[in-house]
Formats: C-alpha cells, sequence, structure tokens
C-alpha cells in the first residue's frame, strides 16, 4: 500500500496518475496547502522541501519526495511505464527532465505573475508565457514524428501532459500545436489519466464557474505568501 500525500495541482496529478496507471492501491492523504499543512513537522519527515507530493511505500518502509523521483520510484518498483534497456530508460528520463526543469517551473510562474501575483509585471508575464509557449512548441515537434514522447506510453507522457493541460489557466495559446493537441485528446481519453486528475479533489471548470475561479485564485494567493 502507498500512502499519498498531495493536493490538486499538476506536481500532485503526476503521482496519482501514475498511480492510477499502474493499478497501485493508494491511500490519500490531502495535503491543505492553504492552510499550511506542508508546514507541519510530521510531513517535513516525509517531504524535506515542504512540497507536494509525496509518499510512503509501507512495504518497503521508504518515503519519496519530488514527484518525479516518486514516478521513477513506482515505475521502477511495477516494471512498467519506463523501459528497462538503457537507450529506452534515457529518453524517458530526459523527456522526464524536460518537464521538471522547464517546463514546470515555466508555466508555473506564468500562472503566478498571469493570475495570482497582486502586482501585473507585464515584462514577467510575457517572459514566463513566452518560455512556456516555446517549451510546448518543443513537445510539439517531438510529437510530430512520434506517438507518444519517448517511445511507448511512459511517465514522461504523463508529467508533461499534467502540465501542459494547464496551459490556458498560464494564459497560454497552443491552440495551433496540432500534434499536442492530438496527444492531449489522447491522454485525456485514458480512464487512470481521467481518475487521476481528480485526487484528491476535481477542480471545477474555471472559465464555467466564476465564483470557483475567484476562490481558486485567492486561495492560490495564500499559499504563496507562506
Amino acid at each position: 500500500m502507498i500512502d499519498l500525500y498531495t493536493a490538486s495541482t499538476p506536481n500532485g496529478w503526476k503521482a496519482s496518475v501514475t498511480l492510477e496507471e499502474l493499478a497501485i492501491p493508494y491511500q490519500v492523504h490531502p495535503i491543505d496547502l492553504a492552510a499550511g499543512d506542508q508546514k507541519t513537522k510530521e510531513f517535513l519527515n516525509i517531504s524535506p522541501n515542504a512540497r507536494i507530493p509525496a509518499i510512503v511505500d509501507r512495504e518497503n518502509d521508504l518515503s519519496v519526495f519530488e514527484s518525479g523521483a516518486i514516478m521513477i520510484y513506482l515505475a521502477e518498483k511495477t516494471g512498467k511505464l519506463m523501459p528497462t534497456d538503457v537507450k529506452g530508460r534515457s529518453k524517458v528520463i530526459q523527456w522526464l527532465m524536460f518537464q521538471m526543469g522547464g517546463l514546470g517551473p515555466m508555466m508555473g510562474q506564468a500562472s503566478v505573475f498571469f493570475r495570482y501575483h497582486p502586482e501585473k509585471i507585464q515584462q514577467a508575464i510575457d517572459r514566463y508565457q513566452h518560455e512556456s509557449q516555446r517549451l510546448l512548441q518543443v513537445l510539439d515537434r517531438q510529437l510530430a514524428e512520434n506517438e507518444w514522447l519517448a517511445g511507448d506510453f511512459s511517465i514522461a507522457d504523463i508529467a508533461n501532459w499534467c502540465w501542459a493541460r494547464t496551459y490556458k489557466w498560464s494564459g497560454v495559446d497552443c491552440d495551433n500545436l496540432v500534434h499536442l493537441k492530438r496527444w492531449r485528446d489522447a491522454m485525456r481519453e485514458r480512464p487512470a489519466c481521467q481518475k487521476g486528475v481528480t485526487i484528491p479533489v476535481a477542480l471545477p471548470k474555471m472559465a464555467e464557474n466564476p465564483e470557483a475561479k475567484e476562490a481558486f485564485t485567492k486561495g492560490a494567493q495564500r499559499i504563496l505568501q507562506h
């Protein structure tokens, strides 16, 4: 059994979608970021950087923090979603690191300055939105010649999709990236992806619910102050 400590964010979804794809039994422990749950001593013992997601594998008496490390651990634990040969494994890890070091941070900062920052600093908004768009174009080029990012379906697809699916919230326009759209649509049809992005709670469709959008934005602003 895996204990999953998480919140409804792209990084959190990376862990829950992976667990769903691998059909590993897990128990969800919601972390209320706005309330500061991530700063408690109990959680810091599991995740020293005070970030979600984190897991505890009861079978191995092991805790793992950092979303990418969690995905690699779960894939290697089950022998699925990542090849075992050197070349195949390297390709998957490369595209996972592309998300960890590029797409996630850039889209995250785009959202911060576009949605949450009290002062609208246009240079910062432009910087992060443009870089996010460039990175989505990199994915589009890769997907023009490949059904999945690194050969077969893998944790690399899960990691990048969990962020790429939020492009509108970051204020990024990628509707003209047809290969990316084909891949996003294929990911969205997977039952594990559908279930994983509802963990620990399903977020409302912000475009259709202005009140929910305002509440979510205020909550994110409180998190940034912690």
